[in-house]
């Protein structure tokens, strides 16, 4: 592997440890342990690593891409794989920092729809970056269906006084 191929490398993770860094400023806190969530809510400490090992199979399948075919040769994939990483950066401050589920579930659904587009055009470039989008969208929606859950248990109920 030549300097270059290393530097992009680095890129790529660098670009995904920015989106990561969102996640580091809008934590969980009180109100989010006050929240009502269903009994199938993984444990808070298995998302860090969880998140880190997904952060290191997105980079690595933008750059298997970038690879295969440069930023021209791939500018649409390349540009749907930034978008996805923009999506994922605004989940954190949407749902801990404004506090607001249903919007974060409607973001979530386009990270998506967003990881979903970055696998199908990955996949005539390059089948491994494809395969290492999976594990991402199958991650991402088990978060979507959690996402909805705490949303609609914790929805202000209309009651008659």
């Amino acid at each position: 592997m030549d300097a270059l191929a290393i530097a992009m490398l680095a890129g790529f993770l660098l670009a995904c440890f920015l989106a990561a860094s969102t996640a580091a400023v809008y934590r969980p806190g009180p109100w989010y342990e006050s929240l009502r969530k269903p009994w199938w809510r993984p444990p808070n400490w298995l998302f860090p690593p969880a998140w880190a090992v997904l952060y290191v199979m997105i980079a690595t399948s933008g750059w298997l891409v970038w690879r295969e075919r440069g930023f021209v040769g791939a500018a649409l994939p390349l540009a749907v794989w930034g978008l996805q990483l923009v999506l994922n950066a605004l989940w954190s401050p949407i749902f801990f920092g404004l506090r607001r589920l249903d919007l974060a579930f409607c973001e979530l659904v386009l990270l998506w729809l967003s990881i979903a587009a970055c696998i199908l055009l990955f996949a005539p470039i390059s089948a491994a970056s494809a395969w290492l989008m999976a594990p991402y969208l199958a991650w991402v929606s088990f978060a979507g269906m959690l996402n909805y859950a705490v949303w609609q248990m914790n929805r202000p109920r209309n009651r008659i006084a």
